[in-house]
């Protein structure tokens, strides 16, 4: 029998998800179900889960996973970004506690032909959802030398973006099929070797940011936490775990805002928005995998959880 999948952070997840008998609870990224199947084991009383995801060889996987609990268990294809539209769809106006986990799952990562990795050479697709008709490899073939560097440079965070998008754009003309293999190569070569990082190949910044522009990440993100926000009910919670600053950045930022008690513009003497806290933020900083998991898991390094709880 084949060993479980663990996802990052796991026992962190169930502990901080407390869902209540009778809620709906929704994984709004569902990959293998690793989360959702422990949610299901541990809290007996969920009334139903909703698992949602937008790569449907994931769902597929997730169907096999969770299928001691098919009865209580509903699994849509889709974009997190539209969480509200696909609950409706469904009959659900509210929920009593979300989790998100964002980024590309393990077994996108490991499949060469769905172009998220450098391990394998593959295709140049990175599309979570592969009915979306632009791959990574049309967005490099379409953009300018600046506008790649623009997305290198904000997605990727990456100091030598605009060398590398010349010789991605030099790589690309080239060969009109440039692979994931001859894209890393191409990355590789591009950045000075004394700024090559330790621990990381050197084209790891260029794939996160291709990835992130063409699934519109980070807009998504925006707009899942807001949807989540407006269905949860009193005492419902969200969690969501982030892989790199420009995840994070959004969460923390969304729920500082939605846990402040006013929004007045800086500088009037008196509130006068009339505004409510909404949230209660259950974890003030971040939590990180435990040095036990990032040594049988060294991906779960950069994984960080924050949960926060609806107020009213």
């Amino acid at each position: 029998m084949a060993a479980r999948h663990v996802p990052v952070l796991y026992k962190e997840v169930l502990d901080y998800a407390c869902c209540r008998n009778g809620d709906v609870f929704v994984d709004a990224t569902l990959g293998s179900a690793g989360h959702s199947l422990g949610l299901l084991e541990r809290y007996g009383g969920i009334g139903r889960l909703i698992g949602i995801d937008c790569d449907q060889a994931g769902l597929e996987r997730a169907r096999v996973t969770l299928e001691p609990f098919k009865k209580k268990v509903t699994l849509l294809h889709g974009n997190f970004r539209h969480l509200t539209r696909l609950l409706e769809r469904e009959g659900i106006a509210a929920i009593g506690g979300i989790m998100f986990d964002f980024g590309v799952s393990t077994p996108q990562l490991k499949d060469p032909a769905r172009g998220f990795g450098f391990s394998n050479d593959g295709a140049l697709d990175m599309r979570m959802d592969t009915s979306m008709p632009q791959t990574a490899l049309d967005l490099v073939k379409r953009l300018s030398a600046r506008e790649l560097e623009d997305i290198i440079r904000v997605y990727g965070e990456e100091r030598f973006a605009r060398r590398i998008a010349s010789a991605v754009k030099e790589a690309a003309a080239r060969n009109g099929n440039l692979s994931t293999g001859g894209l890393a190569d191409t990355v590789f070569r591009a950045i000075p070797a004394r700024f090559h990082p330790d621990r990381l190949h050197p084209a790891t910044r260029t794939f996160q940011a291709l990835r992130i522009a063409v699934n519109d990440e980070l807009e998504a993100i925006k707009e899942g936490l807001d949807q989540a926000l407006e269905l949860l009910t009193p005492g419902g919670r969200l969690l969501a775990i982030s892989f790199h600053s420009l995840e994070d950045r959004i969460v923390k930022n969304r729920f500082r805002d939605w846990e402040k008690k006013c929004h007045c513009p800086a500088g009037l003497p008196v509130c006068v928005c009339g505004g409510t806290q909404r949230i209660k933020v259950l974890t003030r900083k971040p939590v990180y995998a435990a040095d036990e998991e990032v040594t049988r898991n060294p991906s779960s390094r950069s994984a960080r959880l924050r949960v926060a709880e609806r107020l009213h």
